[in-house]
């Protein structure tokens, strides 16, 4: 009678689960089961898949296109996740004071967050705009000549960078801020009854019991990053030389496979990216016990 019992048990567990575990099987399993079966073959959605085994591997590793756009990748990923990872924090310390009115301070700073990128890509398309745009406006006012900020492909990936900053900082400061919220203030009690300034507070105690929160924005950014799409796609001006050269992974996936109708290549590539997530993750993993303090241990 106990073993009936557990099986209807079991069995009514799959049964509620069976709506969910379709879903993920058919929208997530077998897509990826499938794309690496087709990153073994030549498929151009017209004919019948080719099996040619590495072969879309081994084109893509001697495929200039892919270096490129893996160089401007990690440029993008260079700039951007250590001013997000500064400005966040910095921006975490300020939302955390304890200030009348800081709610809604907190609630301006992560609006852009859940804004649309193709309406953040419409707005600062127009601050970058060399002619009428507020920021070389701004810079002129100054003294300084603004550059074609979205037309030449070195201004844009600055450009690009930017407007990441401004969309994403908020989302890293609250990361930052749970982080900071969650520090005992005897910590900060004790130092300051042994004399400790508010640097030595900040080094000594802040930071360290940070590592955990700074080792997941790190792993976030860096996987968010390595996928960036959104912004490369819709800021540059159309048919200008940053909108020819400014290529990272994803957007030679998505133009391999649907402007060449290169199924096969794209897979592979998709392949490769996911292959280089999981070794940066990883890596980090192994990494974290040198840097990441636990409060536990």
């Amino acid at each position: 009678m106990a073993s009936l019992r557990g099986v209807n048990k079991y069995l009514w567990v799959g049964v509620f689960l069976l709506p969910s575990l379709v879903g993920l099987i058919v929208f997530t399993i077998l897509p990826i089961v499938s794309s690496l079966w087709y990153s073994l073959h030549d498929w151009n959605l017209l004919s019948a898949p080719e099996w040619i085994g590495t072969g879309n591997y081994i084109e893509l590793l001697n495929d200039p296109s892919f270096w490129t756009a893996l160089r401007t990748t990690v440029l993008i990923i260079g700039l951007y996740l250590p001013l997000a990872f500064v400005m966040g924090l910095g921006l975490a310390l300020f939302l955390n004071a304890r200030v009348r009115g800081m709610v809604w301070v907190r609630t301006a700073t992560f609006l852009p967050v859940v804004a649309s990128w193709v309406v953040v890509s419409l707005i600062w398309k127009w601050l970058f705009n060399p002619q009428y745009g507020l920021i070389n406006i701004a810079l002129g006012a100054v003294g300084i000549e603004g550059p074609a900020w979205l037309f030449q492909p070195e201004s844009a990936i600055v450009a690009m960078v930017i407007t990441s900053l401004w969309k994403d900082v908020g989302y890293v400061a609250l990361i930052y801020l749970g982080g900071l919220q969650t520090i005992s203030p005897t910590y900060y009690e004790a130092a300051q009854i042994d004399g400790a300034n508010r640097w030595q507070l900040l080094r000594r105690i802040t930071l360290p019991l940070l590592t955990p929160t700074m080792f997941f924005i790190v792993i976030t950014l860096l996987i968010n990053y390595f996928q960036v799409f959104e912004q490369i796609y819709l800021m540059p001006m159309r048919d200008s030389a940053a909108d020819r050269r400014v290529e990272v992974i994803v957007t030679e996936v998505v133009k391999n496979a649907f402007s060449y109708n290169r199924m096969g290549y794209a897979s592979a590539l998709s392949w490769v990216l996911f292959a280089i997530i999981f070794a940066i993750t990883f890596l980090q993993l192994r990494l974290q016990k040198r840097w990441v303090y636990d409060e536990g241990v």
